[in-house]
């Protein structure tokens, strides 16, 4: 999950790296570092914690090289200090790498090394790379890169410099992300094409076991066997404003606003005005087997599987069709059975969530068809996968995800009635789907608009040392997403639960110190609801309600409620969601919390 950016070209790369790696700062930021060829020497500094400590390293240096790399860790193997910081070098110092990703062979690498004589300065995986690439340079550094990773086992995405061939980055991927940035008469390598956004638009994806090559002069792209490779140069659709915090105070808050765009973004062209039927494009290839499923299991983890349990609901529900929702970083290694007619979707906004790849590459080889559900175009699991629905709600910068996770489910809703579409013969008996998509921004801002409510609650909670969250339905993945939006942000120990299941163990926990969040929204377990409240009253807890507006009956027995629109069952967490995604922040904001770096996480999980 660590952030990558690498620069060649002819302006100051220390510049042109640090505003590209502050921009992947939410991929880790436990160490950072940067090392570039200047005066035939490689020169490199390592600092422990944010960007900001490496730059004030590197202000009033008078650094002028045109080729450098730089690199931001979330730590795997080895503890967060300057010795296991990236880059890391050989024993000339004459060559560095920066990696994303495991080296699951190194202890094994790395005893070989050293009973060949050289000397290791760190704790991490990343390090036997470096020295493999020097035992294997003979002057070529693209040969040594592909000969050094015939022997590494895991995942890697990698970039290399040596002052041995000081106008080249060698750049490797597999299963860690790397795009090639294609500038005018300058290169770029990052793990997210927002790293060089500001330069160009222009990227190459690159595949596993592929390894690019770049100078001043031009960029080849090329297979581990030493194959050519020619590849589409794609445009990136977002702009930098998109990826600036535009006034907000964090990218979070920022994005929670986001979210009535969003939700038009996902809709739009999608939705026919008059029939109520859904087009989803990128799913025409896969109709026939969508119209003979028999089975669909959703593979995904965090955030996006709580949307998972939704769409598990939505499908089973209005068209009858048995669904798994299963974490993908177990499903892969239990041996599940997948039978013909079985569909894998696989939801990431990312696309590159190291598990849900491994989940649905593993589903591929049992001969499932898979879809996905991404909001990055051109990301692995999207390209992978048989067909797929892209979000379209342009980057998420924010650790903890919110536009994401409500776009999830107005796809999954969508998918839903697609697949409706599919398997009846008249679409117009659904018409009403196109009233209530529709509605659904305009009752998002809604809530929005009655934010300085959330932030009184978030006064009165803020001290709270847990906080149990109940819901049942619809509303049980959104219970477990506002438990996780919590404790991500504010580290708050919060517990999502199904609330009837709150009799068989966490009623224990309840007391006059515990606020208990129900979402208690009208439906068919409304009254359901009502006695789980009671249960809570009767043994003094403190109930905060998120309830259908126009409800009276819950506020008496309740110390605090919050409304929003009614809207059909299926739909209801989009807006149920949205309070608790306020609350958290805000609750985390008054507690003195980096929102948006939350300790321990990143953002784009691409490690197991």
């Amino acid at each position: 999950m660590c952030g990558i950016v690498g620069y060649i070209g002819c302006k100051e790369a220390v510049k042109v790296l640090l505003d590209g790696i502050k921009r992947l700062e939410y991929r880790g930021y436990d160490s950072s570092g940067i090392a570039f060829i200047e005066d035939g020497a490689l020169k490199y500094e390592k600092t422990v914690g944010r960007i900001a400590e490496l730059e004030k390293k590197l202000l009033g240096n008078n650094f002028h090289p045109q080729v450098g790399i730089i690199h931001t860790r979330w730590a795997t193997h080895g503890a967060p200090t300057i010795e296991n910081a990236h880059p890391h070098v050989d024993c000339k110092s004459e060559i560095a790498v920066v990696h994303n990703g495991i080296i699951e062979n190194y202890d094994y690498v790395k005893s070989k090394l050293e009973q060949e004589g050289h000397i290791f300065k760190s704790e991490t995986d990343t390090e036997v790379l470096a020295h493999l690439i020097e035992k294997y340079f003979h002057g070529n550094l693209e040969s040594a890169v592909m000969e050094a990773l015939k022997e590494v086992g895991g995942t890697y995405g990698i970039a290399v410099i040596s002052i041995q061939n000081p106008q080249k980055i060698v750049a490797a991927r597999k299963g860690s992300p790397l795009i090639l940035g294609i500038g005018n008469q300058e290169y770029f390598i990052a793990s997210d094409v927002s790293a060089s956004l500001e330069h160009t638009r222009d990227v190459i994806y690159l595949d596993d076991n592929e390894i690019a090559i770049l100078t001043p002069d031009y960029y080849e792209t090329k297979t581990m066997q030493n194959i050519k490779t020619r590849k589409r140069i794609e445009e990136v659709l977002w702009n930098i404003d998109m990826i600036e915090k535009g006034g907000y105070e964090h990218f979070m808050l920022k994005e929670i606003h986001e979210q009535p765009q969003a939700l038009r973004n996902v809709m739009r062209g999608r939705v026919n005005d008059n029939t109520g039927s859904v087009r989803l494009g990128g799913l025409m290839n896969c109709e026939k087997d969508l119209r003979k499923a028999k089975r669909i299991i959703i593979v995904a983890c965090g955030t996006s599987w709580h949307a998972g349990l939704v769409g598990e609901y939505m499908l089973e529900e209005l068209i009858r069709i048995p669904v798994e929702v299963e974490y993908a970083s177990e499903f892969r290694y239990r041996n599940p059975v997948i039978e013909k007619d079985t569909i894998v979707i696989a939801i990431s906004q990312s696309g590159e969530t190291a598990d849900t790849l491994a989940a649905m590459r593993y589903a591929k080889q049992k001969r499932a068809r898979t879809l996905s559900i991404c909001n990055i175009v051109g990301s692995t699991i999207a390209r992978e996968a048989d067909g797929g629905i892209y979000l379209h709600i342009g980057p998420e910068v924010g650790v903890a995800s919110t536009k994401a996770f409500t776009a999830q489910i107005a796809v999954l809703y969508l998918f839903t009635y697609y697949m409706k579409g599919l398997r009846c013969t008249s679409p117009s008996m659904y018409s009403d789907v196109v009233q209530d998509i529709q509605s659904i921004p305009e009752k998002v801002q809604a809530i929005l608009n009655k934010e300085e409510h959330i932030i009184e609650l978030a006064k009165v909670y803020k001290d709270s040392e847990h906080v149990l969250y109940l819901g049942r339905g619809y509303n049980y993945p959104v219970a477990l997403e506002g438990a996780l939006k919590l404790k991500e942000i504010s580290y708050i120990h919060a517990e999502g639960y199904p609330a009837a299941e709150m009799k068989h163990g966490p009623i224990a926990l309840v007391n006059k110190d515990m606020p208990v969040v129900f979402i208690a929204t009208r439906d068919n377990v409304y009254g359901k609801i009502l006695n789980n409240i009671e249960e809570v009253k009767s043994r003094g807890g403190k109930v905060i309600a998120i309830v259908t507006e126009g409800d009276d009956q819950i506020a008496e027995k309740v110390a605090h409620t919050f409304s929003v629109p009614k809207i059909s069952p299926a739909l209801t967490p989009v807006l149920s969601v949205i309070p608790l995604q306020l609350l958290a922040y805000h609750m985390a904001v008054m507690r003195g919390c980096d929102v948006d770096k939350p300790r321990n996480l990143a953002k784009s999980v691409t490690v197991e």
